[in-house]
């Protein structure tokens, strides 16, 4: 018995060949698609910006996919939580800022078994992470050093708060602004931590102010900061009288220094440590090794924003952000 097959049976056939086929290339595209993660060391507005560049080198690299993790819980304890749960989920290369470099070299170099880790941000020098991508922080102090002796050229008692001195970008600032203020007219009261707790840190400055009258410039090292000195500058009537150098650009650390509250800030670029950490972490794990310099680290330029530089540099953040 012969089976006759109409052009139309083929045609459908085919069709559905086709489809099946494309969800097959479909499948496959979303399986090679390389799994990545940053984390963040807390949840400041700083990081919105190394999102971005996340986003970007997705657009960049469209083999690429990125879980960005924005740290709650700002502790070792956490940061680890949130490694096991990535791992979990078969990341591939993971960067991050570590909160506490010293106690989370073990993990960090547990997971550099089974995935590519990179630093950025903030350093964990003696780990096996493959490379550190970021602000070199000790000359990003240096310049910090610079800000204070034009703003208290006369020298004067100096504050300085930070989340914590774990952070080795913390300990690496603060040591290069003490190299330049060695000076003995330069005198450092202390170091007030706060564990990134932003009321804390107000608090820390107030009570600075009550504490030292004559306090003559308060230094913030972590993004937040910049904006809780000024809110208790502010609230003791002291603006402008009271110098403030800081770090980051924080919107209102950007309008202090307009207004001239604030006497300048050091700005890192998160948005480049975002975008070419997951850029050379997609490079690595496709084999090429030679993104990684012998040094293994890469360092990414900090600038210096005073008020007569804040126009120009504004409109660049603004460009970069899509705004």
């Amino acid at each position: 018995m012969r089976t006759w097959i109409t052009w139309p049976c083929i045609a459908i056939a085919c069709l559905l060949m086709a489809i099946g086929c494309n969800k097959t290339e479909t499948s496959a595209t979303a399986q090679k698609k390389i799994k990545l993660a940053f984390i963040t060391n807390n949840s400041a507005d700083f990081w919105t910006i190394c999102r971005a560049g996340c986003n970007k080198a997705m657009e960049e690299n469209p083999d690429i996919d990125v879980d960005f993790q924005m740290l709650g819980d700002s502790s070792a304890a956490g940061q680890v939580r949130v490694i096991d749960d990535l791992l979990a989920r078969g990341e591939q290369g993971i960067a991050l800022s570590p909160v506490d470099p010293t106690n989370e070299t073990p993990k960090l170099n547990e997971t550099a078994k089974s995935v590519v880790v990179f630093c950025a941000d903030s350093d964990a020098p003696k780990s096996d992470r493959s490379c550190y991508i970021g602000t070199n922080n000790v000359d990003a102090g240096k310049q910090a050093g610079e800000l204070i002796k034009q703003a208290i050229p006369n020298g004067g008692k100096i504050m300085v708060f930070v989340g914590t001195l774990d952070a080795q970008n913390a300990r690496d600032r603060l040591g290069g602004i003490k190299q330049v203020l060695q000076d003995p007219k330069f005198q450092f009261l202390d170091v007030r931590t706060d564990q990134t707790d932003t009321t804390r840190a107000k608090a820390n400055a107030a009570d600075t102010l009550v504490k030292y009258p004559d306090i003559a410039c308060m230094v913030g090292l972590w993004s937040y900061n910049g904006p809780a000195i000024l809110g208790a500058v502010r609230d003791g009537s002291k603006a402008g009288q009271v110098k403030i150098v800081c770090f980051d650009t924080d919107e209102e650390t950007l309008a202090g220094v307009k207004s001239g509250d604030i006497f300048g800030t050091v700005v890192q670029q998160p948005f480049e440590f975002g975008r070419l950490s997951m850029i050379n972490l997609a490079k690595v794990i496709g084999g090429d090794k030679s993104v990684i310099p012998d040094s293994k680290q890469i360092f990414i330029p900090t600038l210096t924003i005073t008020k007569d530089k804040i126009d120009e540099f504004e409109a660049n953040q603004n460009k970069l952000l899509g705004k």
